[in-house]
């Protein structure tokens, strides 16, 4: 408990410490007048496009589900899906509200092992999706970006990547990797990620669902920089929208390492730094980051309040009838 403790104050640390960098990085004063004075129907389209990413997002965890044979209701999904969003921003990175959401369900349906499952899929297909809109981006949008840094970090992620499917999905690797926790006490350890494995491997031979989940997937990986290019639009910043495609996919990835509170920070300083590549000056970056994490903040909101007005549903097992009470 003491190591998460300290864990999360670092963490909480390195958002505070970067957030102060930024900000003696640029004109405050000027930043918010940049901010206030934004298009408010731009930012309204913005809204309501990220809002239909999280509906896709929530029908394609709702696929997995059904594979696995975890048949719940989608408002009780829903549910769960919104107390992910939630802790998404304030725990570290995107990981905090998966865990969240994998504790939320496996203990309201006792398959603890189906829905981690479900949950890692679902972030690894979106990880694909990413990596997939990433290289498409830079294929046909290249001649935008004659930088080494932005051609390194697609190179990375997309490595990264074919080292977890190799990992996940396939069996001789992962035998080798599993002798790592060989040791007395890693027992139950072991236990867990072999059962996990089996789990994910499951998912193989279930190629018209992986195809249908990766299209969604590719879906929303391509629809998110069109959010940002409307928050660029409601500032009045007009470029390519080939670099949003190129470079929201590499900031996404960042952001996914958990080192600080929900991306804060973090998020920040790479939009800064990838959008300087396109002459955007830090002002107009950093609040093109700002108002993404308002946007982010409001379906936070929104999420959390969705989690807690339904604490009791929540505690209501399936196997459980309604209780109805006696008229008095």
């Amino acid at each position: 408990m003491a190591k998460k403790i300290f864990s999360i104050i670092i963490r909480i640390g390195i958002s505070i410490a970067l957030l102060d960098f930024l900000f003696r990085q640029v004109d405050e004063k000027a930043l918010f007048e940049i901010i206030r004075s934004a298009n408010k129907l731009l930012l309204v389209i913005a809204f309501f496009i990220h809002g239909l990413i999280y509906i896709v997002c929530l029908w394609r965890w709702e696929m997995l589900l059904r594979a696995v044979n975890v048949k719940l209701p989608i408002k009780r999904i829903i549910i769960s899906f919104a107390g992910g969003i939630f802790f998404n921003m304030f725990l570290p990175s995107t990981i905090g509200g998966d865990f969240v959401r994998s504790v939320d369900l496996a203990t309201h349906t006792k398959k603890t092992r189906q829905i981690v499952a479900t949950v890692l899929l679902d972030r690894l297909s979106g990880y694909i999706g990413l990596v997939i809109v990433a290289l498409l981006a830079l294929l046909f949008g290249g001649k935008l970006i004659q930088d080494r840094s932005t051609f390194l970090s697609v190179i990375l992620i997309t490595a990264l990547l074919i080292l977890i499917l190799f990992v996940f999905f396939n069996s001789f690797i992962f035998s080798k990797l599993n002798k790592f926790f060989d040791s007395p006490g890693a027992g139950k350890i072991k236990e867990a990620i072999g059962n996990l494995h089996e789990e994910i491997h499951y998912f193989k031979n279930h190629k018209k669902l992986i195809i249908e989940n990766l299209v969604l997937s590719f879906f929303i990986q391509a629809v998110s920089p069109v959010t940002f290019y409307f928050i660029a639009l409601s500032l009045g910043l007009k470029i390519n929208i080939g670099y949003f495609f190129i470079f929201l996919p590499i900031i996404g990835a960042i952001t996914l390492l958990p080192i600080s509170i929900g991306g804060l920070g973090l998020r920040d300083a790479t939009i800064i730094f990838f959008f300087s590549k396109a002459g955007v000056g830090k002002d107009l970056a950093f609040a093109m980051s700002i108002l993404s994490f308002i946007l982010l903040l409001l379906y936070a909101a929104l999420g959390g309040l969705i989690y807690v007005l339904t604490v009791h549903h929540r505690r209501l097992q399936p196997d459980q009838p309604s209780v109805v009470l006696p008229k008095s």
